[in-house]
């Protein structure tokens, strides 16, 4: 199945190849670029239901970050048939908008798109905590982290990839040679 996603996505065109600043602050060859992703309902539904189909009726309610987290978090909330729940920026801070609110001890499941260090999915399970949830997964749609990260609950990605980054002062000559494009929405 793993053959089939990877596929998907290189059709879809969303897996990029050159020299990519990522959100991060890491430098790597390659890029996923998921709005490529985001902008196939049919694509994204695939991958979504990964996500859905594993961690099944364990959660009550599903969480995602702006921007890309929340299109996922609609996705799967859909898909598993419970309420999302967006996590937005306020003051340079995620939060909880426009009313946002979480029950007491409600299991949540926290969605993003590409995982390469976790700054995100952390922000957003301080959020849920903060608010009385209970993080019990996170599912991404990719995951490219050198290391296996630590959340405190289950990860799951729907497609798993090795992909080399670099920290800024460790990019090989190789790729410095390649000019660098920074596609990704936060600012490093």
């Amino acid at each position: 199945m793993a053959t089939d996603l990877g596929e998907l996505l290189e059709a879809s065109g969303a897996i990029l190849h050159g020299h990519y600043l990522l959100t991060s602050g890491r430098h790597s060859d390659v890029y996923f670029e998921k709005f490529r992703v985001l902008e196939q309902p049919a694509v994204l539904s695939r991958l979504c239901s990964e996500i859905a189909d594993h961690f099944n009726s364990q959660v009550d309610l599903v969480a995602g970050p702006t921007t890309g987290g929340i299109i996922i978090a609609f996705e799967v909330a859909r898909q598993m048939g419970l309420p999302a729940l967006y996590v937005e920026n306020e003051n340079g801070l995620k939060t909880l908008r426009r009313g946002g609110q979480v029950a007491a001890g409600a299991r949540v499941l926290i969605v993003d798109d590409v995982l390469t260090t976790g700054t995100s999915v952390h922000e957003v399970l301080e959020v849920i905590e903060e608010a009385g949830g209970t993080p019990s997964g996170v599912g991404v749609l990719i995951d490219r982290a050198a290391q296996p990260l630590d959340f405190g609950c289950p990860l799951f990605g729907a497609y798993k990839v090795q992909a080399q980054s670099f920290a800024p002062d460790e990019v090989p000559e190789w790729l410095q040679a390649i000019p660098v494009q920074k596609p990704g929405t936060r600012k490093v």
